[in-house]
């Protein structure tokens, strides 16, 4: 089973790695009897091209040059992910997988792999997911990289030469993203008006529990995470439109993937209504496909939760494609 990750993942799915201090963001669904029981399943997850936690990426060094490639290196797009995850498996000597599953970013790699490469794998999970970005979303991912682009720190992409970071930008892009992944039942229910401390500063410090969320969001990420990597994996899903061109289903006619597609009803980043988009295409082309929205308060990242019917389903589904093997 390949796992494909979303936008600030890396291939930590599960488990715990030497000298981490905390479980695989996916902890909670891939193990010992959980939806992707590795007593069944091998399981397998990589870095993304273009990241920063190991495969080449726009702060890698350039062979050519001796220096970083920096905004030089190509724009990316969702299928030269792909691309390298299937020259993974080559080298691995895999032949085809049981299941590709990702969620957000994720799930439009697994979305990809099964319009282009259907024969490779047998069954495809694609949790909270698009096949194209709305124009707010894009919008989002705008001003995300407008804030690390004009950081007095980010030199034209050269800030490592200069021995500094647009780290400001870096975590106001991750500020404002963090707010999309969470539903406004969920930031009532973690945060309220609730404020920091005893008594209100009145001035424009941070005065609320959402604030101090917030910060610390955005400068935890400055420790893990690349501003190149942020601004070329975020250009990446932009561009991308799965049912485009015309002809975009006939491989995966020709070779029908079973496919799950999962929402999540408080889900505003990636909404029901993409979810049930690609669910409209696949399903209109005779591809099997089974779909489910669950109920859940906490936005996006419910699908980075342990979410009673959205393991199950995920079971399930998996369990089929077990006896089907």
């Amino acid at each position: 089973v390949y796992i494909c990750h979303a936008l600030t993942g890396d291939a930590h799915a599960a488990g715990y790695h030497e000298g981490a201090d905390r479980p695989g963001w996916w902890d909670n669904l891939i193990g010992p009897g959980k939806p992707i029981d590795t007593n069944r399943w091998f399981v397998v997850s990589s870095n993304l091209l273009g990241g920063c936690s190991g495969t080449t990426g726009p702060s890698s060094i350039d062979p050519e040059t001796g220096r970083r490639y920096a905004l030089d290196f190509p724009l990316l797009s969702i299928a030269d992910f792909v691309t390298v995850h299937r020259r993974l498996g080559q080298h691995l000597g895999i032949a085809g997988w049981a299941a590709a599953v990702g969620g957000s970013l994720g799930g439009m790699q697994v979305l990809d792999w099964a319009l282009t490469h259907p024969e490779e794998i047998d069954n495809a999970v694609i949790v909270a997911a698009s096949s194209r970005l709305t124009a707010q979303n894009i919008a989002f991912s705008a001003v995300g990289r407008h804030a690390i682009m004009r950081d007095s720190q980010f030199h034209g992409g050269r800030f490592h030469e200069h021995g500094a970071s647009p780290d400001r930008g870096l975590s106001v892009a991750r500020m404002m993203a963090h707010i999309t992944y969470l539903s406004d039942a969920a930031f009532a229910e973690k945060f309220g008006r609730q404020a920091q401390r005893q008594e209100l500063s009145r001035n424009f410090g941070v005065d609320f529990a959402v604030e101090s969320y917030l910060e610390y969001q955005g400068q935890r990420f400055l420790s893990r995470f690349d501003a190149l990597s942020y601004l070329y994996l975020s250009r990446a899903m932009d561009y991308y439109d799965a049912f485009a061109d015309e002809g975009a289903l006939d491989a995966l006619v020709a070779d029908p993937v079973n496919t799950l597609v999962m929402s999540f009803d408080s889900d505003w980043r990636y909404s029901t209504k993409d979810s049930r988009r690609i669910v409209r295409h696949l399903e209109g082309a005779g591809v099997p496909t089974t779909f489910r929205e669950v109920q859940s308060p906490w936005g996006h990242d419910s699908f980075l939760l342990e979410l009673e019917p959205y393991h199950a389903t995920i079971h399930a589904f998996l369990d089929r494609a077990w006896e089907r093997r």
